[in-house]
């Protein structure tokens, strides 16, 4: 569409409070739009929410503190740094891998100490390791520089000839699962190395080799703790947003959006109608558009939605113990079942897992303020597929004890006995919390053919001034993807609706 000039009070209504929502929210007061944030929950966060009981603080999604760049740039904007917010500390080791009883790895945050793991477990190895991560540095380079932050609404945005040249380097059409095995023979290698596609919602096979720059996030840029938890950074980027003039507005949730020819004048919730000369959706990309609008103003069809490749879902169990745990770090991958076997339960024939793999962080090995004195915080996730039925008390209650018993045999330690405190979360209560489609908990996974342009796109084409934002549009999933995207889309408002002079 042409540019249209608005009103210098033009009203941005955006809907969630997650990562994607509070960054677009952000850009678009700094850039002079009045913005409201209307959230479904009592506070900010969406799936990176927190809460706490019993004395413990529970994270309730995000883990992981990867790419410290993209935080950095984010609060560099606004005149600030992550230390005006939270204290960020390297993990050394990084992140334990367990691959059976008493076999495990722990990957350490020195180059030097890294490359020593690798030749001892493969000769030649450690020079393959330098090899494989300096092509991951360019695809990350390339790839965060020039190619995410595209808003993949034309292919006219990869026009110019240097992007054509970058594109045939960063392995668009090889598969991880290839690419890996040209560089690396040992079976646990190449399970390290695939491991992070795992964040991406596809199968190693199914995923494109462009995402060993996610291997250079890992090795190279290093695994972060933010003290206090992830949620710190949402309260950081909170107090960021209020700073620019955005307004919160919780226990908000949205009902509907009314258009009128072709544009939408407002959003209606429990309090009533809200106006907008502009909706930005940060909220399930699906319900947005298939609850809440309108059929005649809906893109696509439920047949288009049922043939997406969706990330998965997960089982989380948020426990309390009342003793600490020995043989753990603070982020433990338990890879002592059949990762291929796990794989295709999730993405070719879904179904409940046989022998899951699963993740266990315990925080409190590294920050004493998320659990009583003498106490653990832990935190356990199963991947699963997601649209399972079953989701019941019974199915979570022996996945518990499933892990719980290897868990045990891994600490050498009685563990159930020692529970003060558990909670589970599946797909009925992603669904219920989030209006994720199918359950899911990672949006939609980054396949070839959902990348960029063959994403869901981000503006809508049947209402004008209908943008979406998050892991279900470019530029994908996860919490930098999710800063990104809110970005891009400020971007595109300001493009096609900028503000009077």
């Amino acid at each position: 569409m042409s540019s249209t000039s608005t009103s210098s009070a033009s009203q941005v209504l955006v809907i969630g409070a997650g990562f994607a929502g509070i960054s677009a929210a952000t850009a678009l007061a700094q850039r002079g739009y009045r913005v409201t944030v209307l959230e479904k929950h009592d506070g900010p966060g969406g799936r990176a929410r927190v809460f706490r009981a019993q004395g413990f603080t529970f994270d309730m999604g995000p883990s992981w503190y990867w790419m410290p760049d993209v935080f950095e740039e984010y609060f560099a904007r606004y005149g600030h740094t992550p230390a005006d917010f939270y204290d960020l500390v390297r993990l050394d080791p990084s992140y334990r891998v367990v691959f059976g009883e008493q076999d495990f790895l722990d990957v350490p945050a020195t180059m030097g100490e890294l490359r020593q793991m690798f030749e001892q477990l493969e000769p030649g190895a450690a020079a393959r390791l330098d090899e494989f991560l300096r092509q991951a540095a360019y695809k990350y380079k390339v790839g965060m520089g020039k190619f995410v932050r595209k808003p993949g609404r034309s292919l006219l945005e990869f026009a110019d000839p240097t992007l054509v040249v970058d594109a045939l380097r960063l392995d668009l059409l090889q598969s991880m699962h290839t690419h890996v095995r040209k560089f690396f023979k040992h079976p646990k290698l190449i399970e390290l190395m695939e491991f992070p596609v795992l964040f991406l919602g596809a199968t190693p096979q199914n995923t494109p080799a462009l995402y060993s720059m996610m291997n250079y996030a890992d090795l190279a840029l290093g695994t972060w703790y933010p003290r206090g938890g992830m949620h710190e950074i949402v309260r950081g980027m909170v107090r960021v947003a209020e700073e620019q003039g955005v307004q919160f507005r919780y226990n908000q949730e949205v009902e509907q959006i009314r258009v009128e020819q072709g544009r939408a004048t407002g959003v209606v919730t429990a309090d009533g109608f809200h106006t907008a000369d502009i909706v930005v959706a940060g909220a399930d990309y699906h319900h947005v558009e298939q609850v809440l609008l309108a059929p005649e103003h809906r893109h696509y069809s439920p047949k288009y939605w049922d043939t997406r490749t969706m990330a998965p879902s997960s089982l989380l169990f948020y426990v309390g113990l009342n003793k600490r745990l020995q043989n753990v770090r603070h982020h433990n991958l338990f890879f002592d079942e059949d990762f291929g076997r796990h794989a295709q339960e999730i993405y070719e024939t879904p179904q409940w897992p046989t022998r899951p793999l699963f993740y266990a962080s315990v925080p409190s090995q590294t920050d004493p303020t998320v659990a009583p004195d003498g106490h653990e915080n832990l935190f356990l996730l199963i991947p699963t597929a997601p649209g399972l039925g079953g989701d019941d008390e019974a199915t979570r209650q022996r996945y518990f004890d499933m892990i719980m018993a290897r868990l045990e045999r891994h600490t050498g330690q009685s563990v159930r006995d020692a529970v003060v405190y558990c909670r589970s979360y599946a797909h009925a209560d992603f669904v219920a919390d989030y209006h994720a489609f199918k359950g899911n908990a990672y949006g939609l996974a980054n396949t070839l053919r959902q990348t960029a342009n063959l994403k869901p796109t981000l503006k809508s084409p049947k209402v004008s001034n209908l943008y979406f934002t998050g892991q279900l549009t470019v530029p994908g999933p996860g919490v930098p993807p999710s800063l990104i995207s809110g970005q891009v889309v400020a971007v595109e408002v300001e493009k096609e609706y900028p503000l009077a002079k």
